[in-house]
């Protein structure tokens, strides 16, 4: 199994910039303020034959006993009764501070092994930097810079030093990948820990508390999953500071990352703007989708069928995805999410034999041909299944490049019905056949020929007179 390294320290000591060292990626976000990392933030890395699995945490402040502060504590102490070893992160530059000795106290108690990680030390000798550290009783320091990657591989050597090598590594499964998405506070955080069973994301009443996308697997009756809680999608000229643009990008990579997008709806408000760019982003990156309204136990029968009346005018080209009404806080509706989030998935993946695909295309054209394109009429020979995650079926023929976009939403419907794809989008592509001929030049005549058409136009001048 492998080793959690947790990564613990107080606000802006550089924890996220390492743990973006030690995955070799850029999945954490990463700026000069205090404060940007709240969740528990989930990665992998290795060092030689040794897999391990990174946790980076929010800024530890164990004093405050109310507001986010406090949540983010909460989520920091479940990080490290999770850990193998602690990396307890503190800043060079500005030596041991008042706060790091609680954090340092609070982390002898938990029993856990820790090491302690000098950061921001580059351009610094190492023995002056670390000497004030040894004060606070957790061993011999270790100095690096995250930010020029200086002694990171040291540290991992050091921190995997007492687990044993994994030769042998359980094979990739694929399962779900499941984005929640929406507009800001309208409850995917709620529905992430209503889901798992466990506050594993913090859900706090005011916008914007989730700023990065967090990757959490679970499994549900023998199913694995993956969720991805991401932040809120406001209007872009509602979106002022740079942290939040970064958290609107990762929004939509962890879209596009996604099999299956769960996209949420507040109840309490009317369907937005917004929330159709954000539903039209999900269809031009081609995933499955699943419809929630959020909130709903909060509403009487007439707000209600205002919302139906509101989700059936202004939602309508989602009419491929399933819809359910619930309350995430309370767990009321949820029965069947999970299972319209497996046939959306089973309907991206589906495999659509060419047989089949094309008894379906004949059959389409045969009770509705398609409109003829200037003096001929398209003609359609067969179909095959070019991709999926969304499915792809390529049609081929001739004068394709005719055909309307009508007649392709047709098709598209068609084959959707036809092979049961709920919840997917499905495109449909034409692919003209090629003439082989049509970029040849005719030969020229041999002697033969030009001796034979010089007699026919001899004789033909003796018969009927010049």
């Amino acid at each position: 199994m492998k080793p959690t390294l947790v990564l613990v320290g107080r606000p802006n000591v550089g924890k996220s910039t390492l743990f973006n060292r030690l995955t070799r990626t850029r999945d954490a976000i990463v700026a000069d303020m205090p404060g940007l990392t709240r969740d528990r933030h989930y990665g992998q890395g290795r060092v030689g034959d040794k897999p391990y699995l990174v946790m980076d945490t929010g800024g530890f402040e164990p004093v405050i006993k109310e507001g986010i502060l406090h949540a983010m504590a909460k989520q920091t102490l479940q990080a490290v009764d999770e850990a193998d070893k602690v990396l307890f992160i503190v800043d060079g530059r500005q030596g041991v501070t008042a706060h790091d000795r609680i954090i340092a106290e609070q982390l002898r108690k938990s029993g856990q092994d820790i090491v302690l990680v000098v950061n921001k030390t580059e351009g610094m000798a190492t023995s002056v930097v670390t000497a004030e550290f040894f004060e606070l009783g957790l061993g011999a320091p270790c100095a690096i810079s995250a930010a020029h990657g200086d002694n990171i591989q040291e540290l991992a050597d050091l921190a995997l030093a007492d687990f044993p090598v994994i030769e042998d590594e359980s094979p990739t499964v694929h399962h779900p990948k499941i984005a929640i998405v929406g507009r800001p506070n309208v409850g995917k955080s709620t529905l992430i820990n209503t889901l798992l069973g466990e506050e594993r994301v913090i859900a706090f009443d005011q916008p914007g508390t989730t700023r990065d996308s967090i990757y959490i697997d679970f499994e549900h009756r023998n199913k694995h999953y993956t969720l991805i809680d991401t932040a809120g999608i406001r209007r872009r000229g509602k979106v002022f500071e740079a942290v939040e643009k970064f958290s609107v990008i990762k929004t939509l990579q962890a879209i596009e990352d996604a099999n299956v997008v769960v996209l949420m709806l507040d109840a309490h408000s009317e369907i937005s703007d917004q929330d159709a760019h954000i539903a039209g982003f999900i269809l031009e990156t081609g995933r499955a989708l699943v419809l929630v309204v959020n909130k709903w136990d909060e509403l009487d029968g007439y707000q209600r069928d205002l919302v139906k009346r509101d989700i059936n005018r202004k939602l309508a080209f989602l009419g491929f995805a399933e819809l359910h009404y619930i309350s995430a806080l309370h767990g009321s509706g949820m029965r069947h999410l999970l299972p319209s989030v497996d046939r959306a998935y089973e309907a991206a993946m589906a495999h659509l034999p060419t047989p089949k695909l094309t008894r379906a295309l004949i059959a389409a054209i045969e009770k509705h041909p398609p409109p003829r394109g200037g003096m001929s009429r398209p003609k359609m020979r067969y179909a095959h299944q070019g991709g999926s995650n969304p499915p792809l079926i390529i049609v081929h023929g001739t004068m394709l490049e005719h055909v309307s976009e009508t007649y392709r939403r047709y098709l598209e419907n068609t084959f959707r019905e036809l092979f049961k794809l709920k919840g997917t989008p499905l495109r449909v592509d034409f692919k003209v056949g090629h003439n082989p001929y049509a970029d040849k030049k005719p030969a020229p005549p041999t002697e033969d020929e030009l001796r034979r058409a010089h007699n026919r136009r001899r004789r033909n001048r003796k018969k009927y007179g010049s």
